[in-house]
């Protein structure tokens, strides 16, 4: 029809598809997070890991506080999974956008909004964050991934896309990891390393070594990147998924069923290789008109 918006292009992502349509994710994500898909903050040293949602709580706060926001301000939730990191920001007073390309993602975030009474403050829509061809460029005051920047299939577009929404000044926080060369890894850990990404549709965890994120933020043209290491602080999270799954493990590695149960096959295998991984809280900036009229001016004076 003539003048009809133009729908966002969505690729469709089988694995991921696959991966959070599973049994296991579905029910798993439910009655350990219920439904909540990150990990959770605490303090370096702690034993006990519960309450988990106060946890869960911590981490999102550790974001809104990453992302230097004032009220009224506008995010990008990039894979929002069933909203309730959308949901905690909107009580902080920021205004949210949430994305996902799982359609029962998108069904379980509008209801949760609702049954929050936020729908004035949070939008959520099915989109790819690879496209965002129809959101009008630099509207967002800052952008966020929770542990979902991870399933980028092409991260150096889903940057330049982030950076092309984004408000000169704007702020972007990836929650995500990092890891050692997997070629300098033993066998066993590379052997395990390549199955959790294969199962669990993570080809950016499989490029990001240390210090990629970094320089993909930089080249896509964000500055004043932060790395901040939190893998102290999601600990004692990562230890109870591993008691709960070492079990299991046995029997699914015994029978080879890796595919059908890779959350409980990344329970143990990262907790096992802890030294070989990282969690990390990465921050920047697109730069301001100021900042963009300086370099300018310097690159000027410099020819």
């Amino acid at each position: 029809m003539s003048g009809a918006s133009p729908k966002p292009r969505i690729d469709a992502n089988p694995a991921l598809q696959r991966y959070y349509g599973s049994l296991e994710s579905r029910i798993g994500y439910r009655v350990f997070l219920g439904g909540t898909r990150h990990f959770g903050y605490y303090e370096p040293g702690t034993l006990w890991p519960f309450p988990i949602g106060a946890a869960l709580r911590r981490m999102e706060e550790y974001l809104y506080n990453s992302l230097g926001l004032k009220p009224g301000s506008l995010v990008l939730d990039a894979g929002c999974g069933a909203g309730f990191v959308a949901i905690y920001l909107a009580r902080k007073g920021l205004r949210v956008r949430g994305i996902d390309i799982i359609s029962r993602h998108v069904k379980w975030a509008r209801d949760n909004v609702k049954k929050a009474g936020l729908e004035h403050a949070i939008s959520i829509d099915k989109m790819d964050y690879h496209h965002l061809e129809t959101l009008t460029p630099e509207t967002f005051d800052g952008v966020y991934t929770m542990e979902t920047f991870v399933h980028a299939r092409d991260p150096a577009q889903a940057l330049r896309e982030f950076f092309r929404v984004l408000k000169p000044g704007g702020s972007i926080t990836l929650h995500e990891y990092e890891h050692k060369r997997i070629n300098d890894a033993p066998e066993r850990v590379a052997r395990s390393f390549h199955v959790i990404n294969k199962f669990a549709a993570l080809p950016t965890n499989e490029l990001s070594e240390y210090g990629t994120l970094q320089t993909l933020l930089e080249e896509a043209g964000f500055v004043d990147v932060q790395v901040s290491n939190l893998s102290e602080n999601v600990r004692p999270m990562m230890r109870l998924f591993y008691l709960c799954a070492i079990i299991p493990y046995i029997f699914i590695t015994l029978f080879g069923l890796e595919k059908y149960f890779i959350n409980a096959v990344a329970a143990v295998g990262v907790y096992r290789n802890t030294d070989f991984y990282s969690y990390v809280s990465i921050s920047a900036k697109k730069p301001s008109q100021q900042d963009s009229a300086a370099t300018q001016e310097k690159s000027l004076l410099g020819s």
